[in-house]
């Protein structure tokens, strides 16, 4: 907005210019122009009326006239008629200028050109006695344009470089002036964006003309109120926790004490469901919670290690993995420590929630492979398995919520898990994608209805070295 601003200022000036600077300059060559015509056809009557009389004085007087002309001026004078006057002087070629002069009287101006003039200005003026008819003869003054061309290069050189000093100072005080105008448009994009960013406290100065004035105070209020609700939801979802997760906890060692009290085997399998599904109705508290946070984007992203997060991630799912035979692996090479930008928190789980989705579908003595690749202004997170895959449908809906896939280890998942993923990734400024995995032989061995496994990647906006480096001293 300010380029435009400062580009609109210096079009205004330079139209400015242009109509006062210009009709100045074509006034001045015409003046120019008309004062030398005139001055040299004066010079050119006079030795005219002299040449008319051819006497000896005034042949005299036309002699040092005309010498004294060509000395002082760039005009040279040439002479015809009136044999024996002023012998010495140049005589004109024969042309229809001078045929004028002497047959009609007439005398003729050539500027040479009909764009301003050309490089001589030739003036012919007829010598006519007294009660003559025809001219006794005629006065030619051939003038030189090369000094009005160089004035005129002063004239219309000199009004350029004003103009060109003019739209410079126009230009620093254009941008001078658009930065004070858009100074409150840029503090309420600086407030957007800390908004969005999981700032709630941002507020914009009440500033500038009364219409920005009044957008900054009506998005305050707006914040405002928005920052309230976030609050009340923030009181809701704590509360939800506690009050929900504490019954059912108790209910789940409850069933657990009945078990162990009880010796017949179809009571302690009905006990058993009912421990399954309340560690199934746990699950989908927690899950339902953690998207409720996710979108309530109450923190902001920060720089965070990925390499340590995903290391840290790995080293507590490993235990779970190894129970089933399940090898969880970190490849490829990485240079440095890339970082990337994420709320606390949000990246643990969705490396969580996608981990666990990959040992549910692997089979026993399978394979999850973990991949970090940088890619410039963004790092990919990939987590391979060797499970039954999805296909094209089941991709379309596996990011809603409670759809849930055909796992191999039963059906005890929430269906929240890679819509929290999704949630989380899209707060951070990040993406998620589902594709197929590479396809793994030993995989159709099991027996699997794909077996071509499953490749989650999550997509976040890294952070320079320097950035990281400052945000991590």
């Amino acid at each position: 907005m300010i380029r435009q601003l400062v580009r609109s200022y210096i079009f205004l000036v330079a139209i400015a210019i242009a109509l006062f600077t210009v009709p100045v300059a074509f006034s001045l060559t015409s003046q120019l122009r008309g004062d030398t015509e005139g001055s040299v056809l004066r010079e050119a009557k006079t030795m005219a009326l002299l040449l008319a009389h051819g006497d000896s004085t005034s042949c005299e007087a036309l002699r040092k006239m005309a010498t004294a002309y060509a000395a002082e001026t760039p005009g040279d004078v040439q002479v015809t008629g009136a044999a024996g006057c002023a012998p010495g002087l140049l005589r004109p070629k024969r042309d229809a200028a001078l045929t004028a002069a002497l047959e009609r009287n007439d005398a003729t101006t050539d500027w040479g050109s009909s764009f301003i003039w050309g490089p001589e200005l030739v003036i012919t003026v007829p010598a006519r006695t007294a009660g003559e008819d025809h001219a006794a003869g005629a006065v030619r003054i051939v003038y030189s344009t090369d000094e009005m061309t160089d004035r005129l290069w002063t004239i219309w050189g000199f009004r350029a470089v004003l103009a060109v000093l003019v739209l410079g100072v126009a230009a620093l005080l254009g941008a001078g002036v658009a930065r004070r105008l858009t100074r409150p448009l840029r503090q309420l994009n600086d407030m957007a964006s800390r908004f969005s960013d999981g700032d709630l406290t941002a507020r914009s100065p009440v500033t500038g003309p009364p219409e920005t004035q009044t957008l900054a105070r009506t998005l305050n209020q707006g914040a405002e109120r928005l920052d309230t609700l976030i609050a009340a939801q923030r009181i809701f979802v704590a509360d939800a926790s506690h009050q929900l997760r504490t019954p059912l906890t108790a209910l789940r060692l409850s069933l657990d004490n009945i078990a162990d009290g009880v010796d017949d085997e179809f009571v302690r399998e009905d006990v058993e469901q009912a421990t399954a599904e309340v560690v199934r109705m746990n699950r989908l508290v927690n899950g339902l919670l953690v998207l409720a946070r996710a979108e309530a984007k109450v923190t902001a992203a920060e720089p965070l290690p990925l390499l340590d997060i995903v290391r840290e991630r790995l080293a507590v799912w490993r235990p779970a993995a190894d129970e089933r035979g399940v090898t969880v692996a970190l490849r490829g090479s990485i240079d440095g420590r890339p970082s990337v930008l994420s709320s606390p928190g949000h990246l643990d789980q969705m490396l969580d929630n996608v981990l666990s989705n990959a040992l549910e579908v692997s089979p026993d003595g399978g394979t999850i492979t973990v991949r970090v690749d940088p890619r410039g202004d963004v790092v990919g997170v990939s987590v391979l398995d060797e499970g039954p895959g999805m296909s094209d449908a089941e991709k379309s809906r596996a990011f809603d919520r409670f759809w849930r896939g055909q796992g191999l280890t039963g059906k005890g998942g929430s269906g929240l898990g890679l819509a929290v993923v999704k949630q989380l990734a899209t707060d951070d400024g990040g993406t998620v994608a589902l594709t197929d995995a590479p396809p793994v032989s030993a995989s159709l061995d099991r027996g699997h209805p794909h077996g071509r496994g499953l490749c989650v990647t999550i997509t976040l906006r890294a952070v320079s070295p320097r950035a990281s480096s400052r945000s991590g001293g």
